[in-house]
């Protein structure tokens, strides 16, 4: 499951894990116990040193945050698993998505640099865009 948070942008937390997991657990009020059983569930996926020890980076304290909110709304581990997909995968379709308008627009004013930067068309041409009622 690493691979799905590999990418993202310069505004989101830090993907090094730097905090072993007892920090992590001190961090996110979360127990040692607790985060294992996340990291079990697949919620939660810490780097590892060369020797096998967990390292906790800002973005997985970020995501315990999350976890203890769905916790607290009463949603279960699986529920949260869900949910947690959910939202990041929302997220990478917006930020596909923003990419796309901006490719659009890129296109159109390649295209025609005149009417790309110009939205007011149909002012000028009240018929333009109106139906017709008969």
């Amino acid at each position: 499951m690493p691979e799905k948070f590999e990418r993202y942008d310069s505004e989101s937390p830090s993907l090094r894990g730097v905090y072993g997991i007892s920090v992590a657990a001190e961090l996110s009020g979360f127990g040692v116990a607790a985060l294992r059983l996340y990291e079990d569930y697949g919620l939660i996926t810490p780097g590892r040193t060369d020797g096998g020890t967990r390292r906790y980076s800002d973005y997985d304290l970020a995501r315990l945050r999350r976890i203890a909110e769905l916790i607290e709304a009463g949603v279960n581990l699986v529920g949260i698993g869900r949910v947690l997909d959910l939202e990041h995968r929302t997220d990478e379709l917006e930020r596909h998505n923003r990419r796309l308008q901006a490719d659009n627009a890129q296109l159109r004013a390649e295209q025609d640099p005149e009417t790309s930067t110009d939205h007011t068309s149909t002012a000028r041409n009240p018929g333009i865009g109106k139906r017709e009622h008969h």
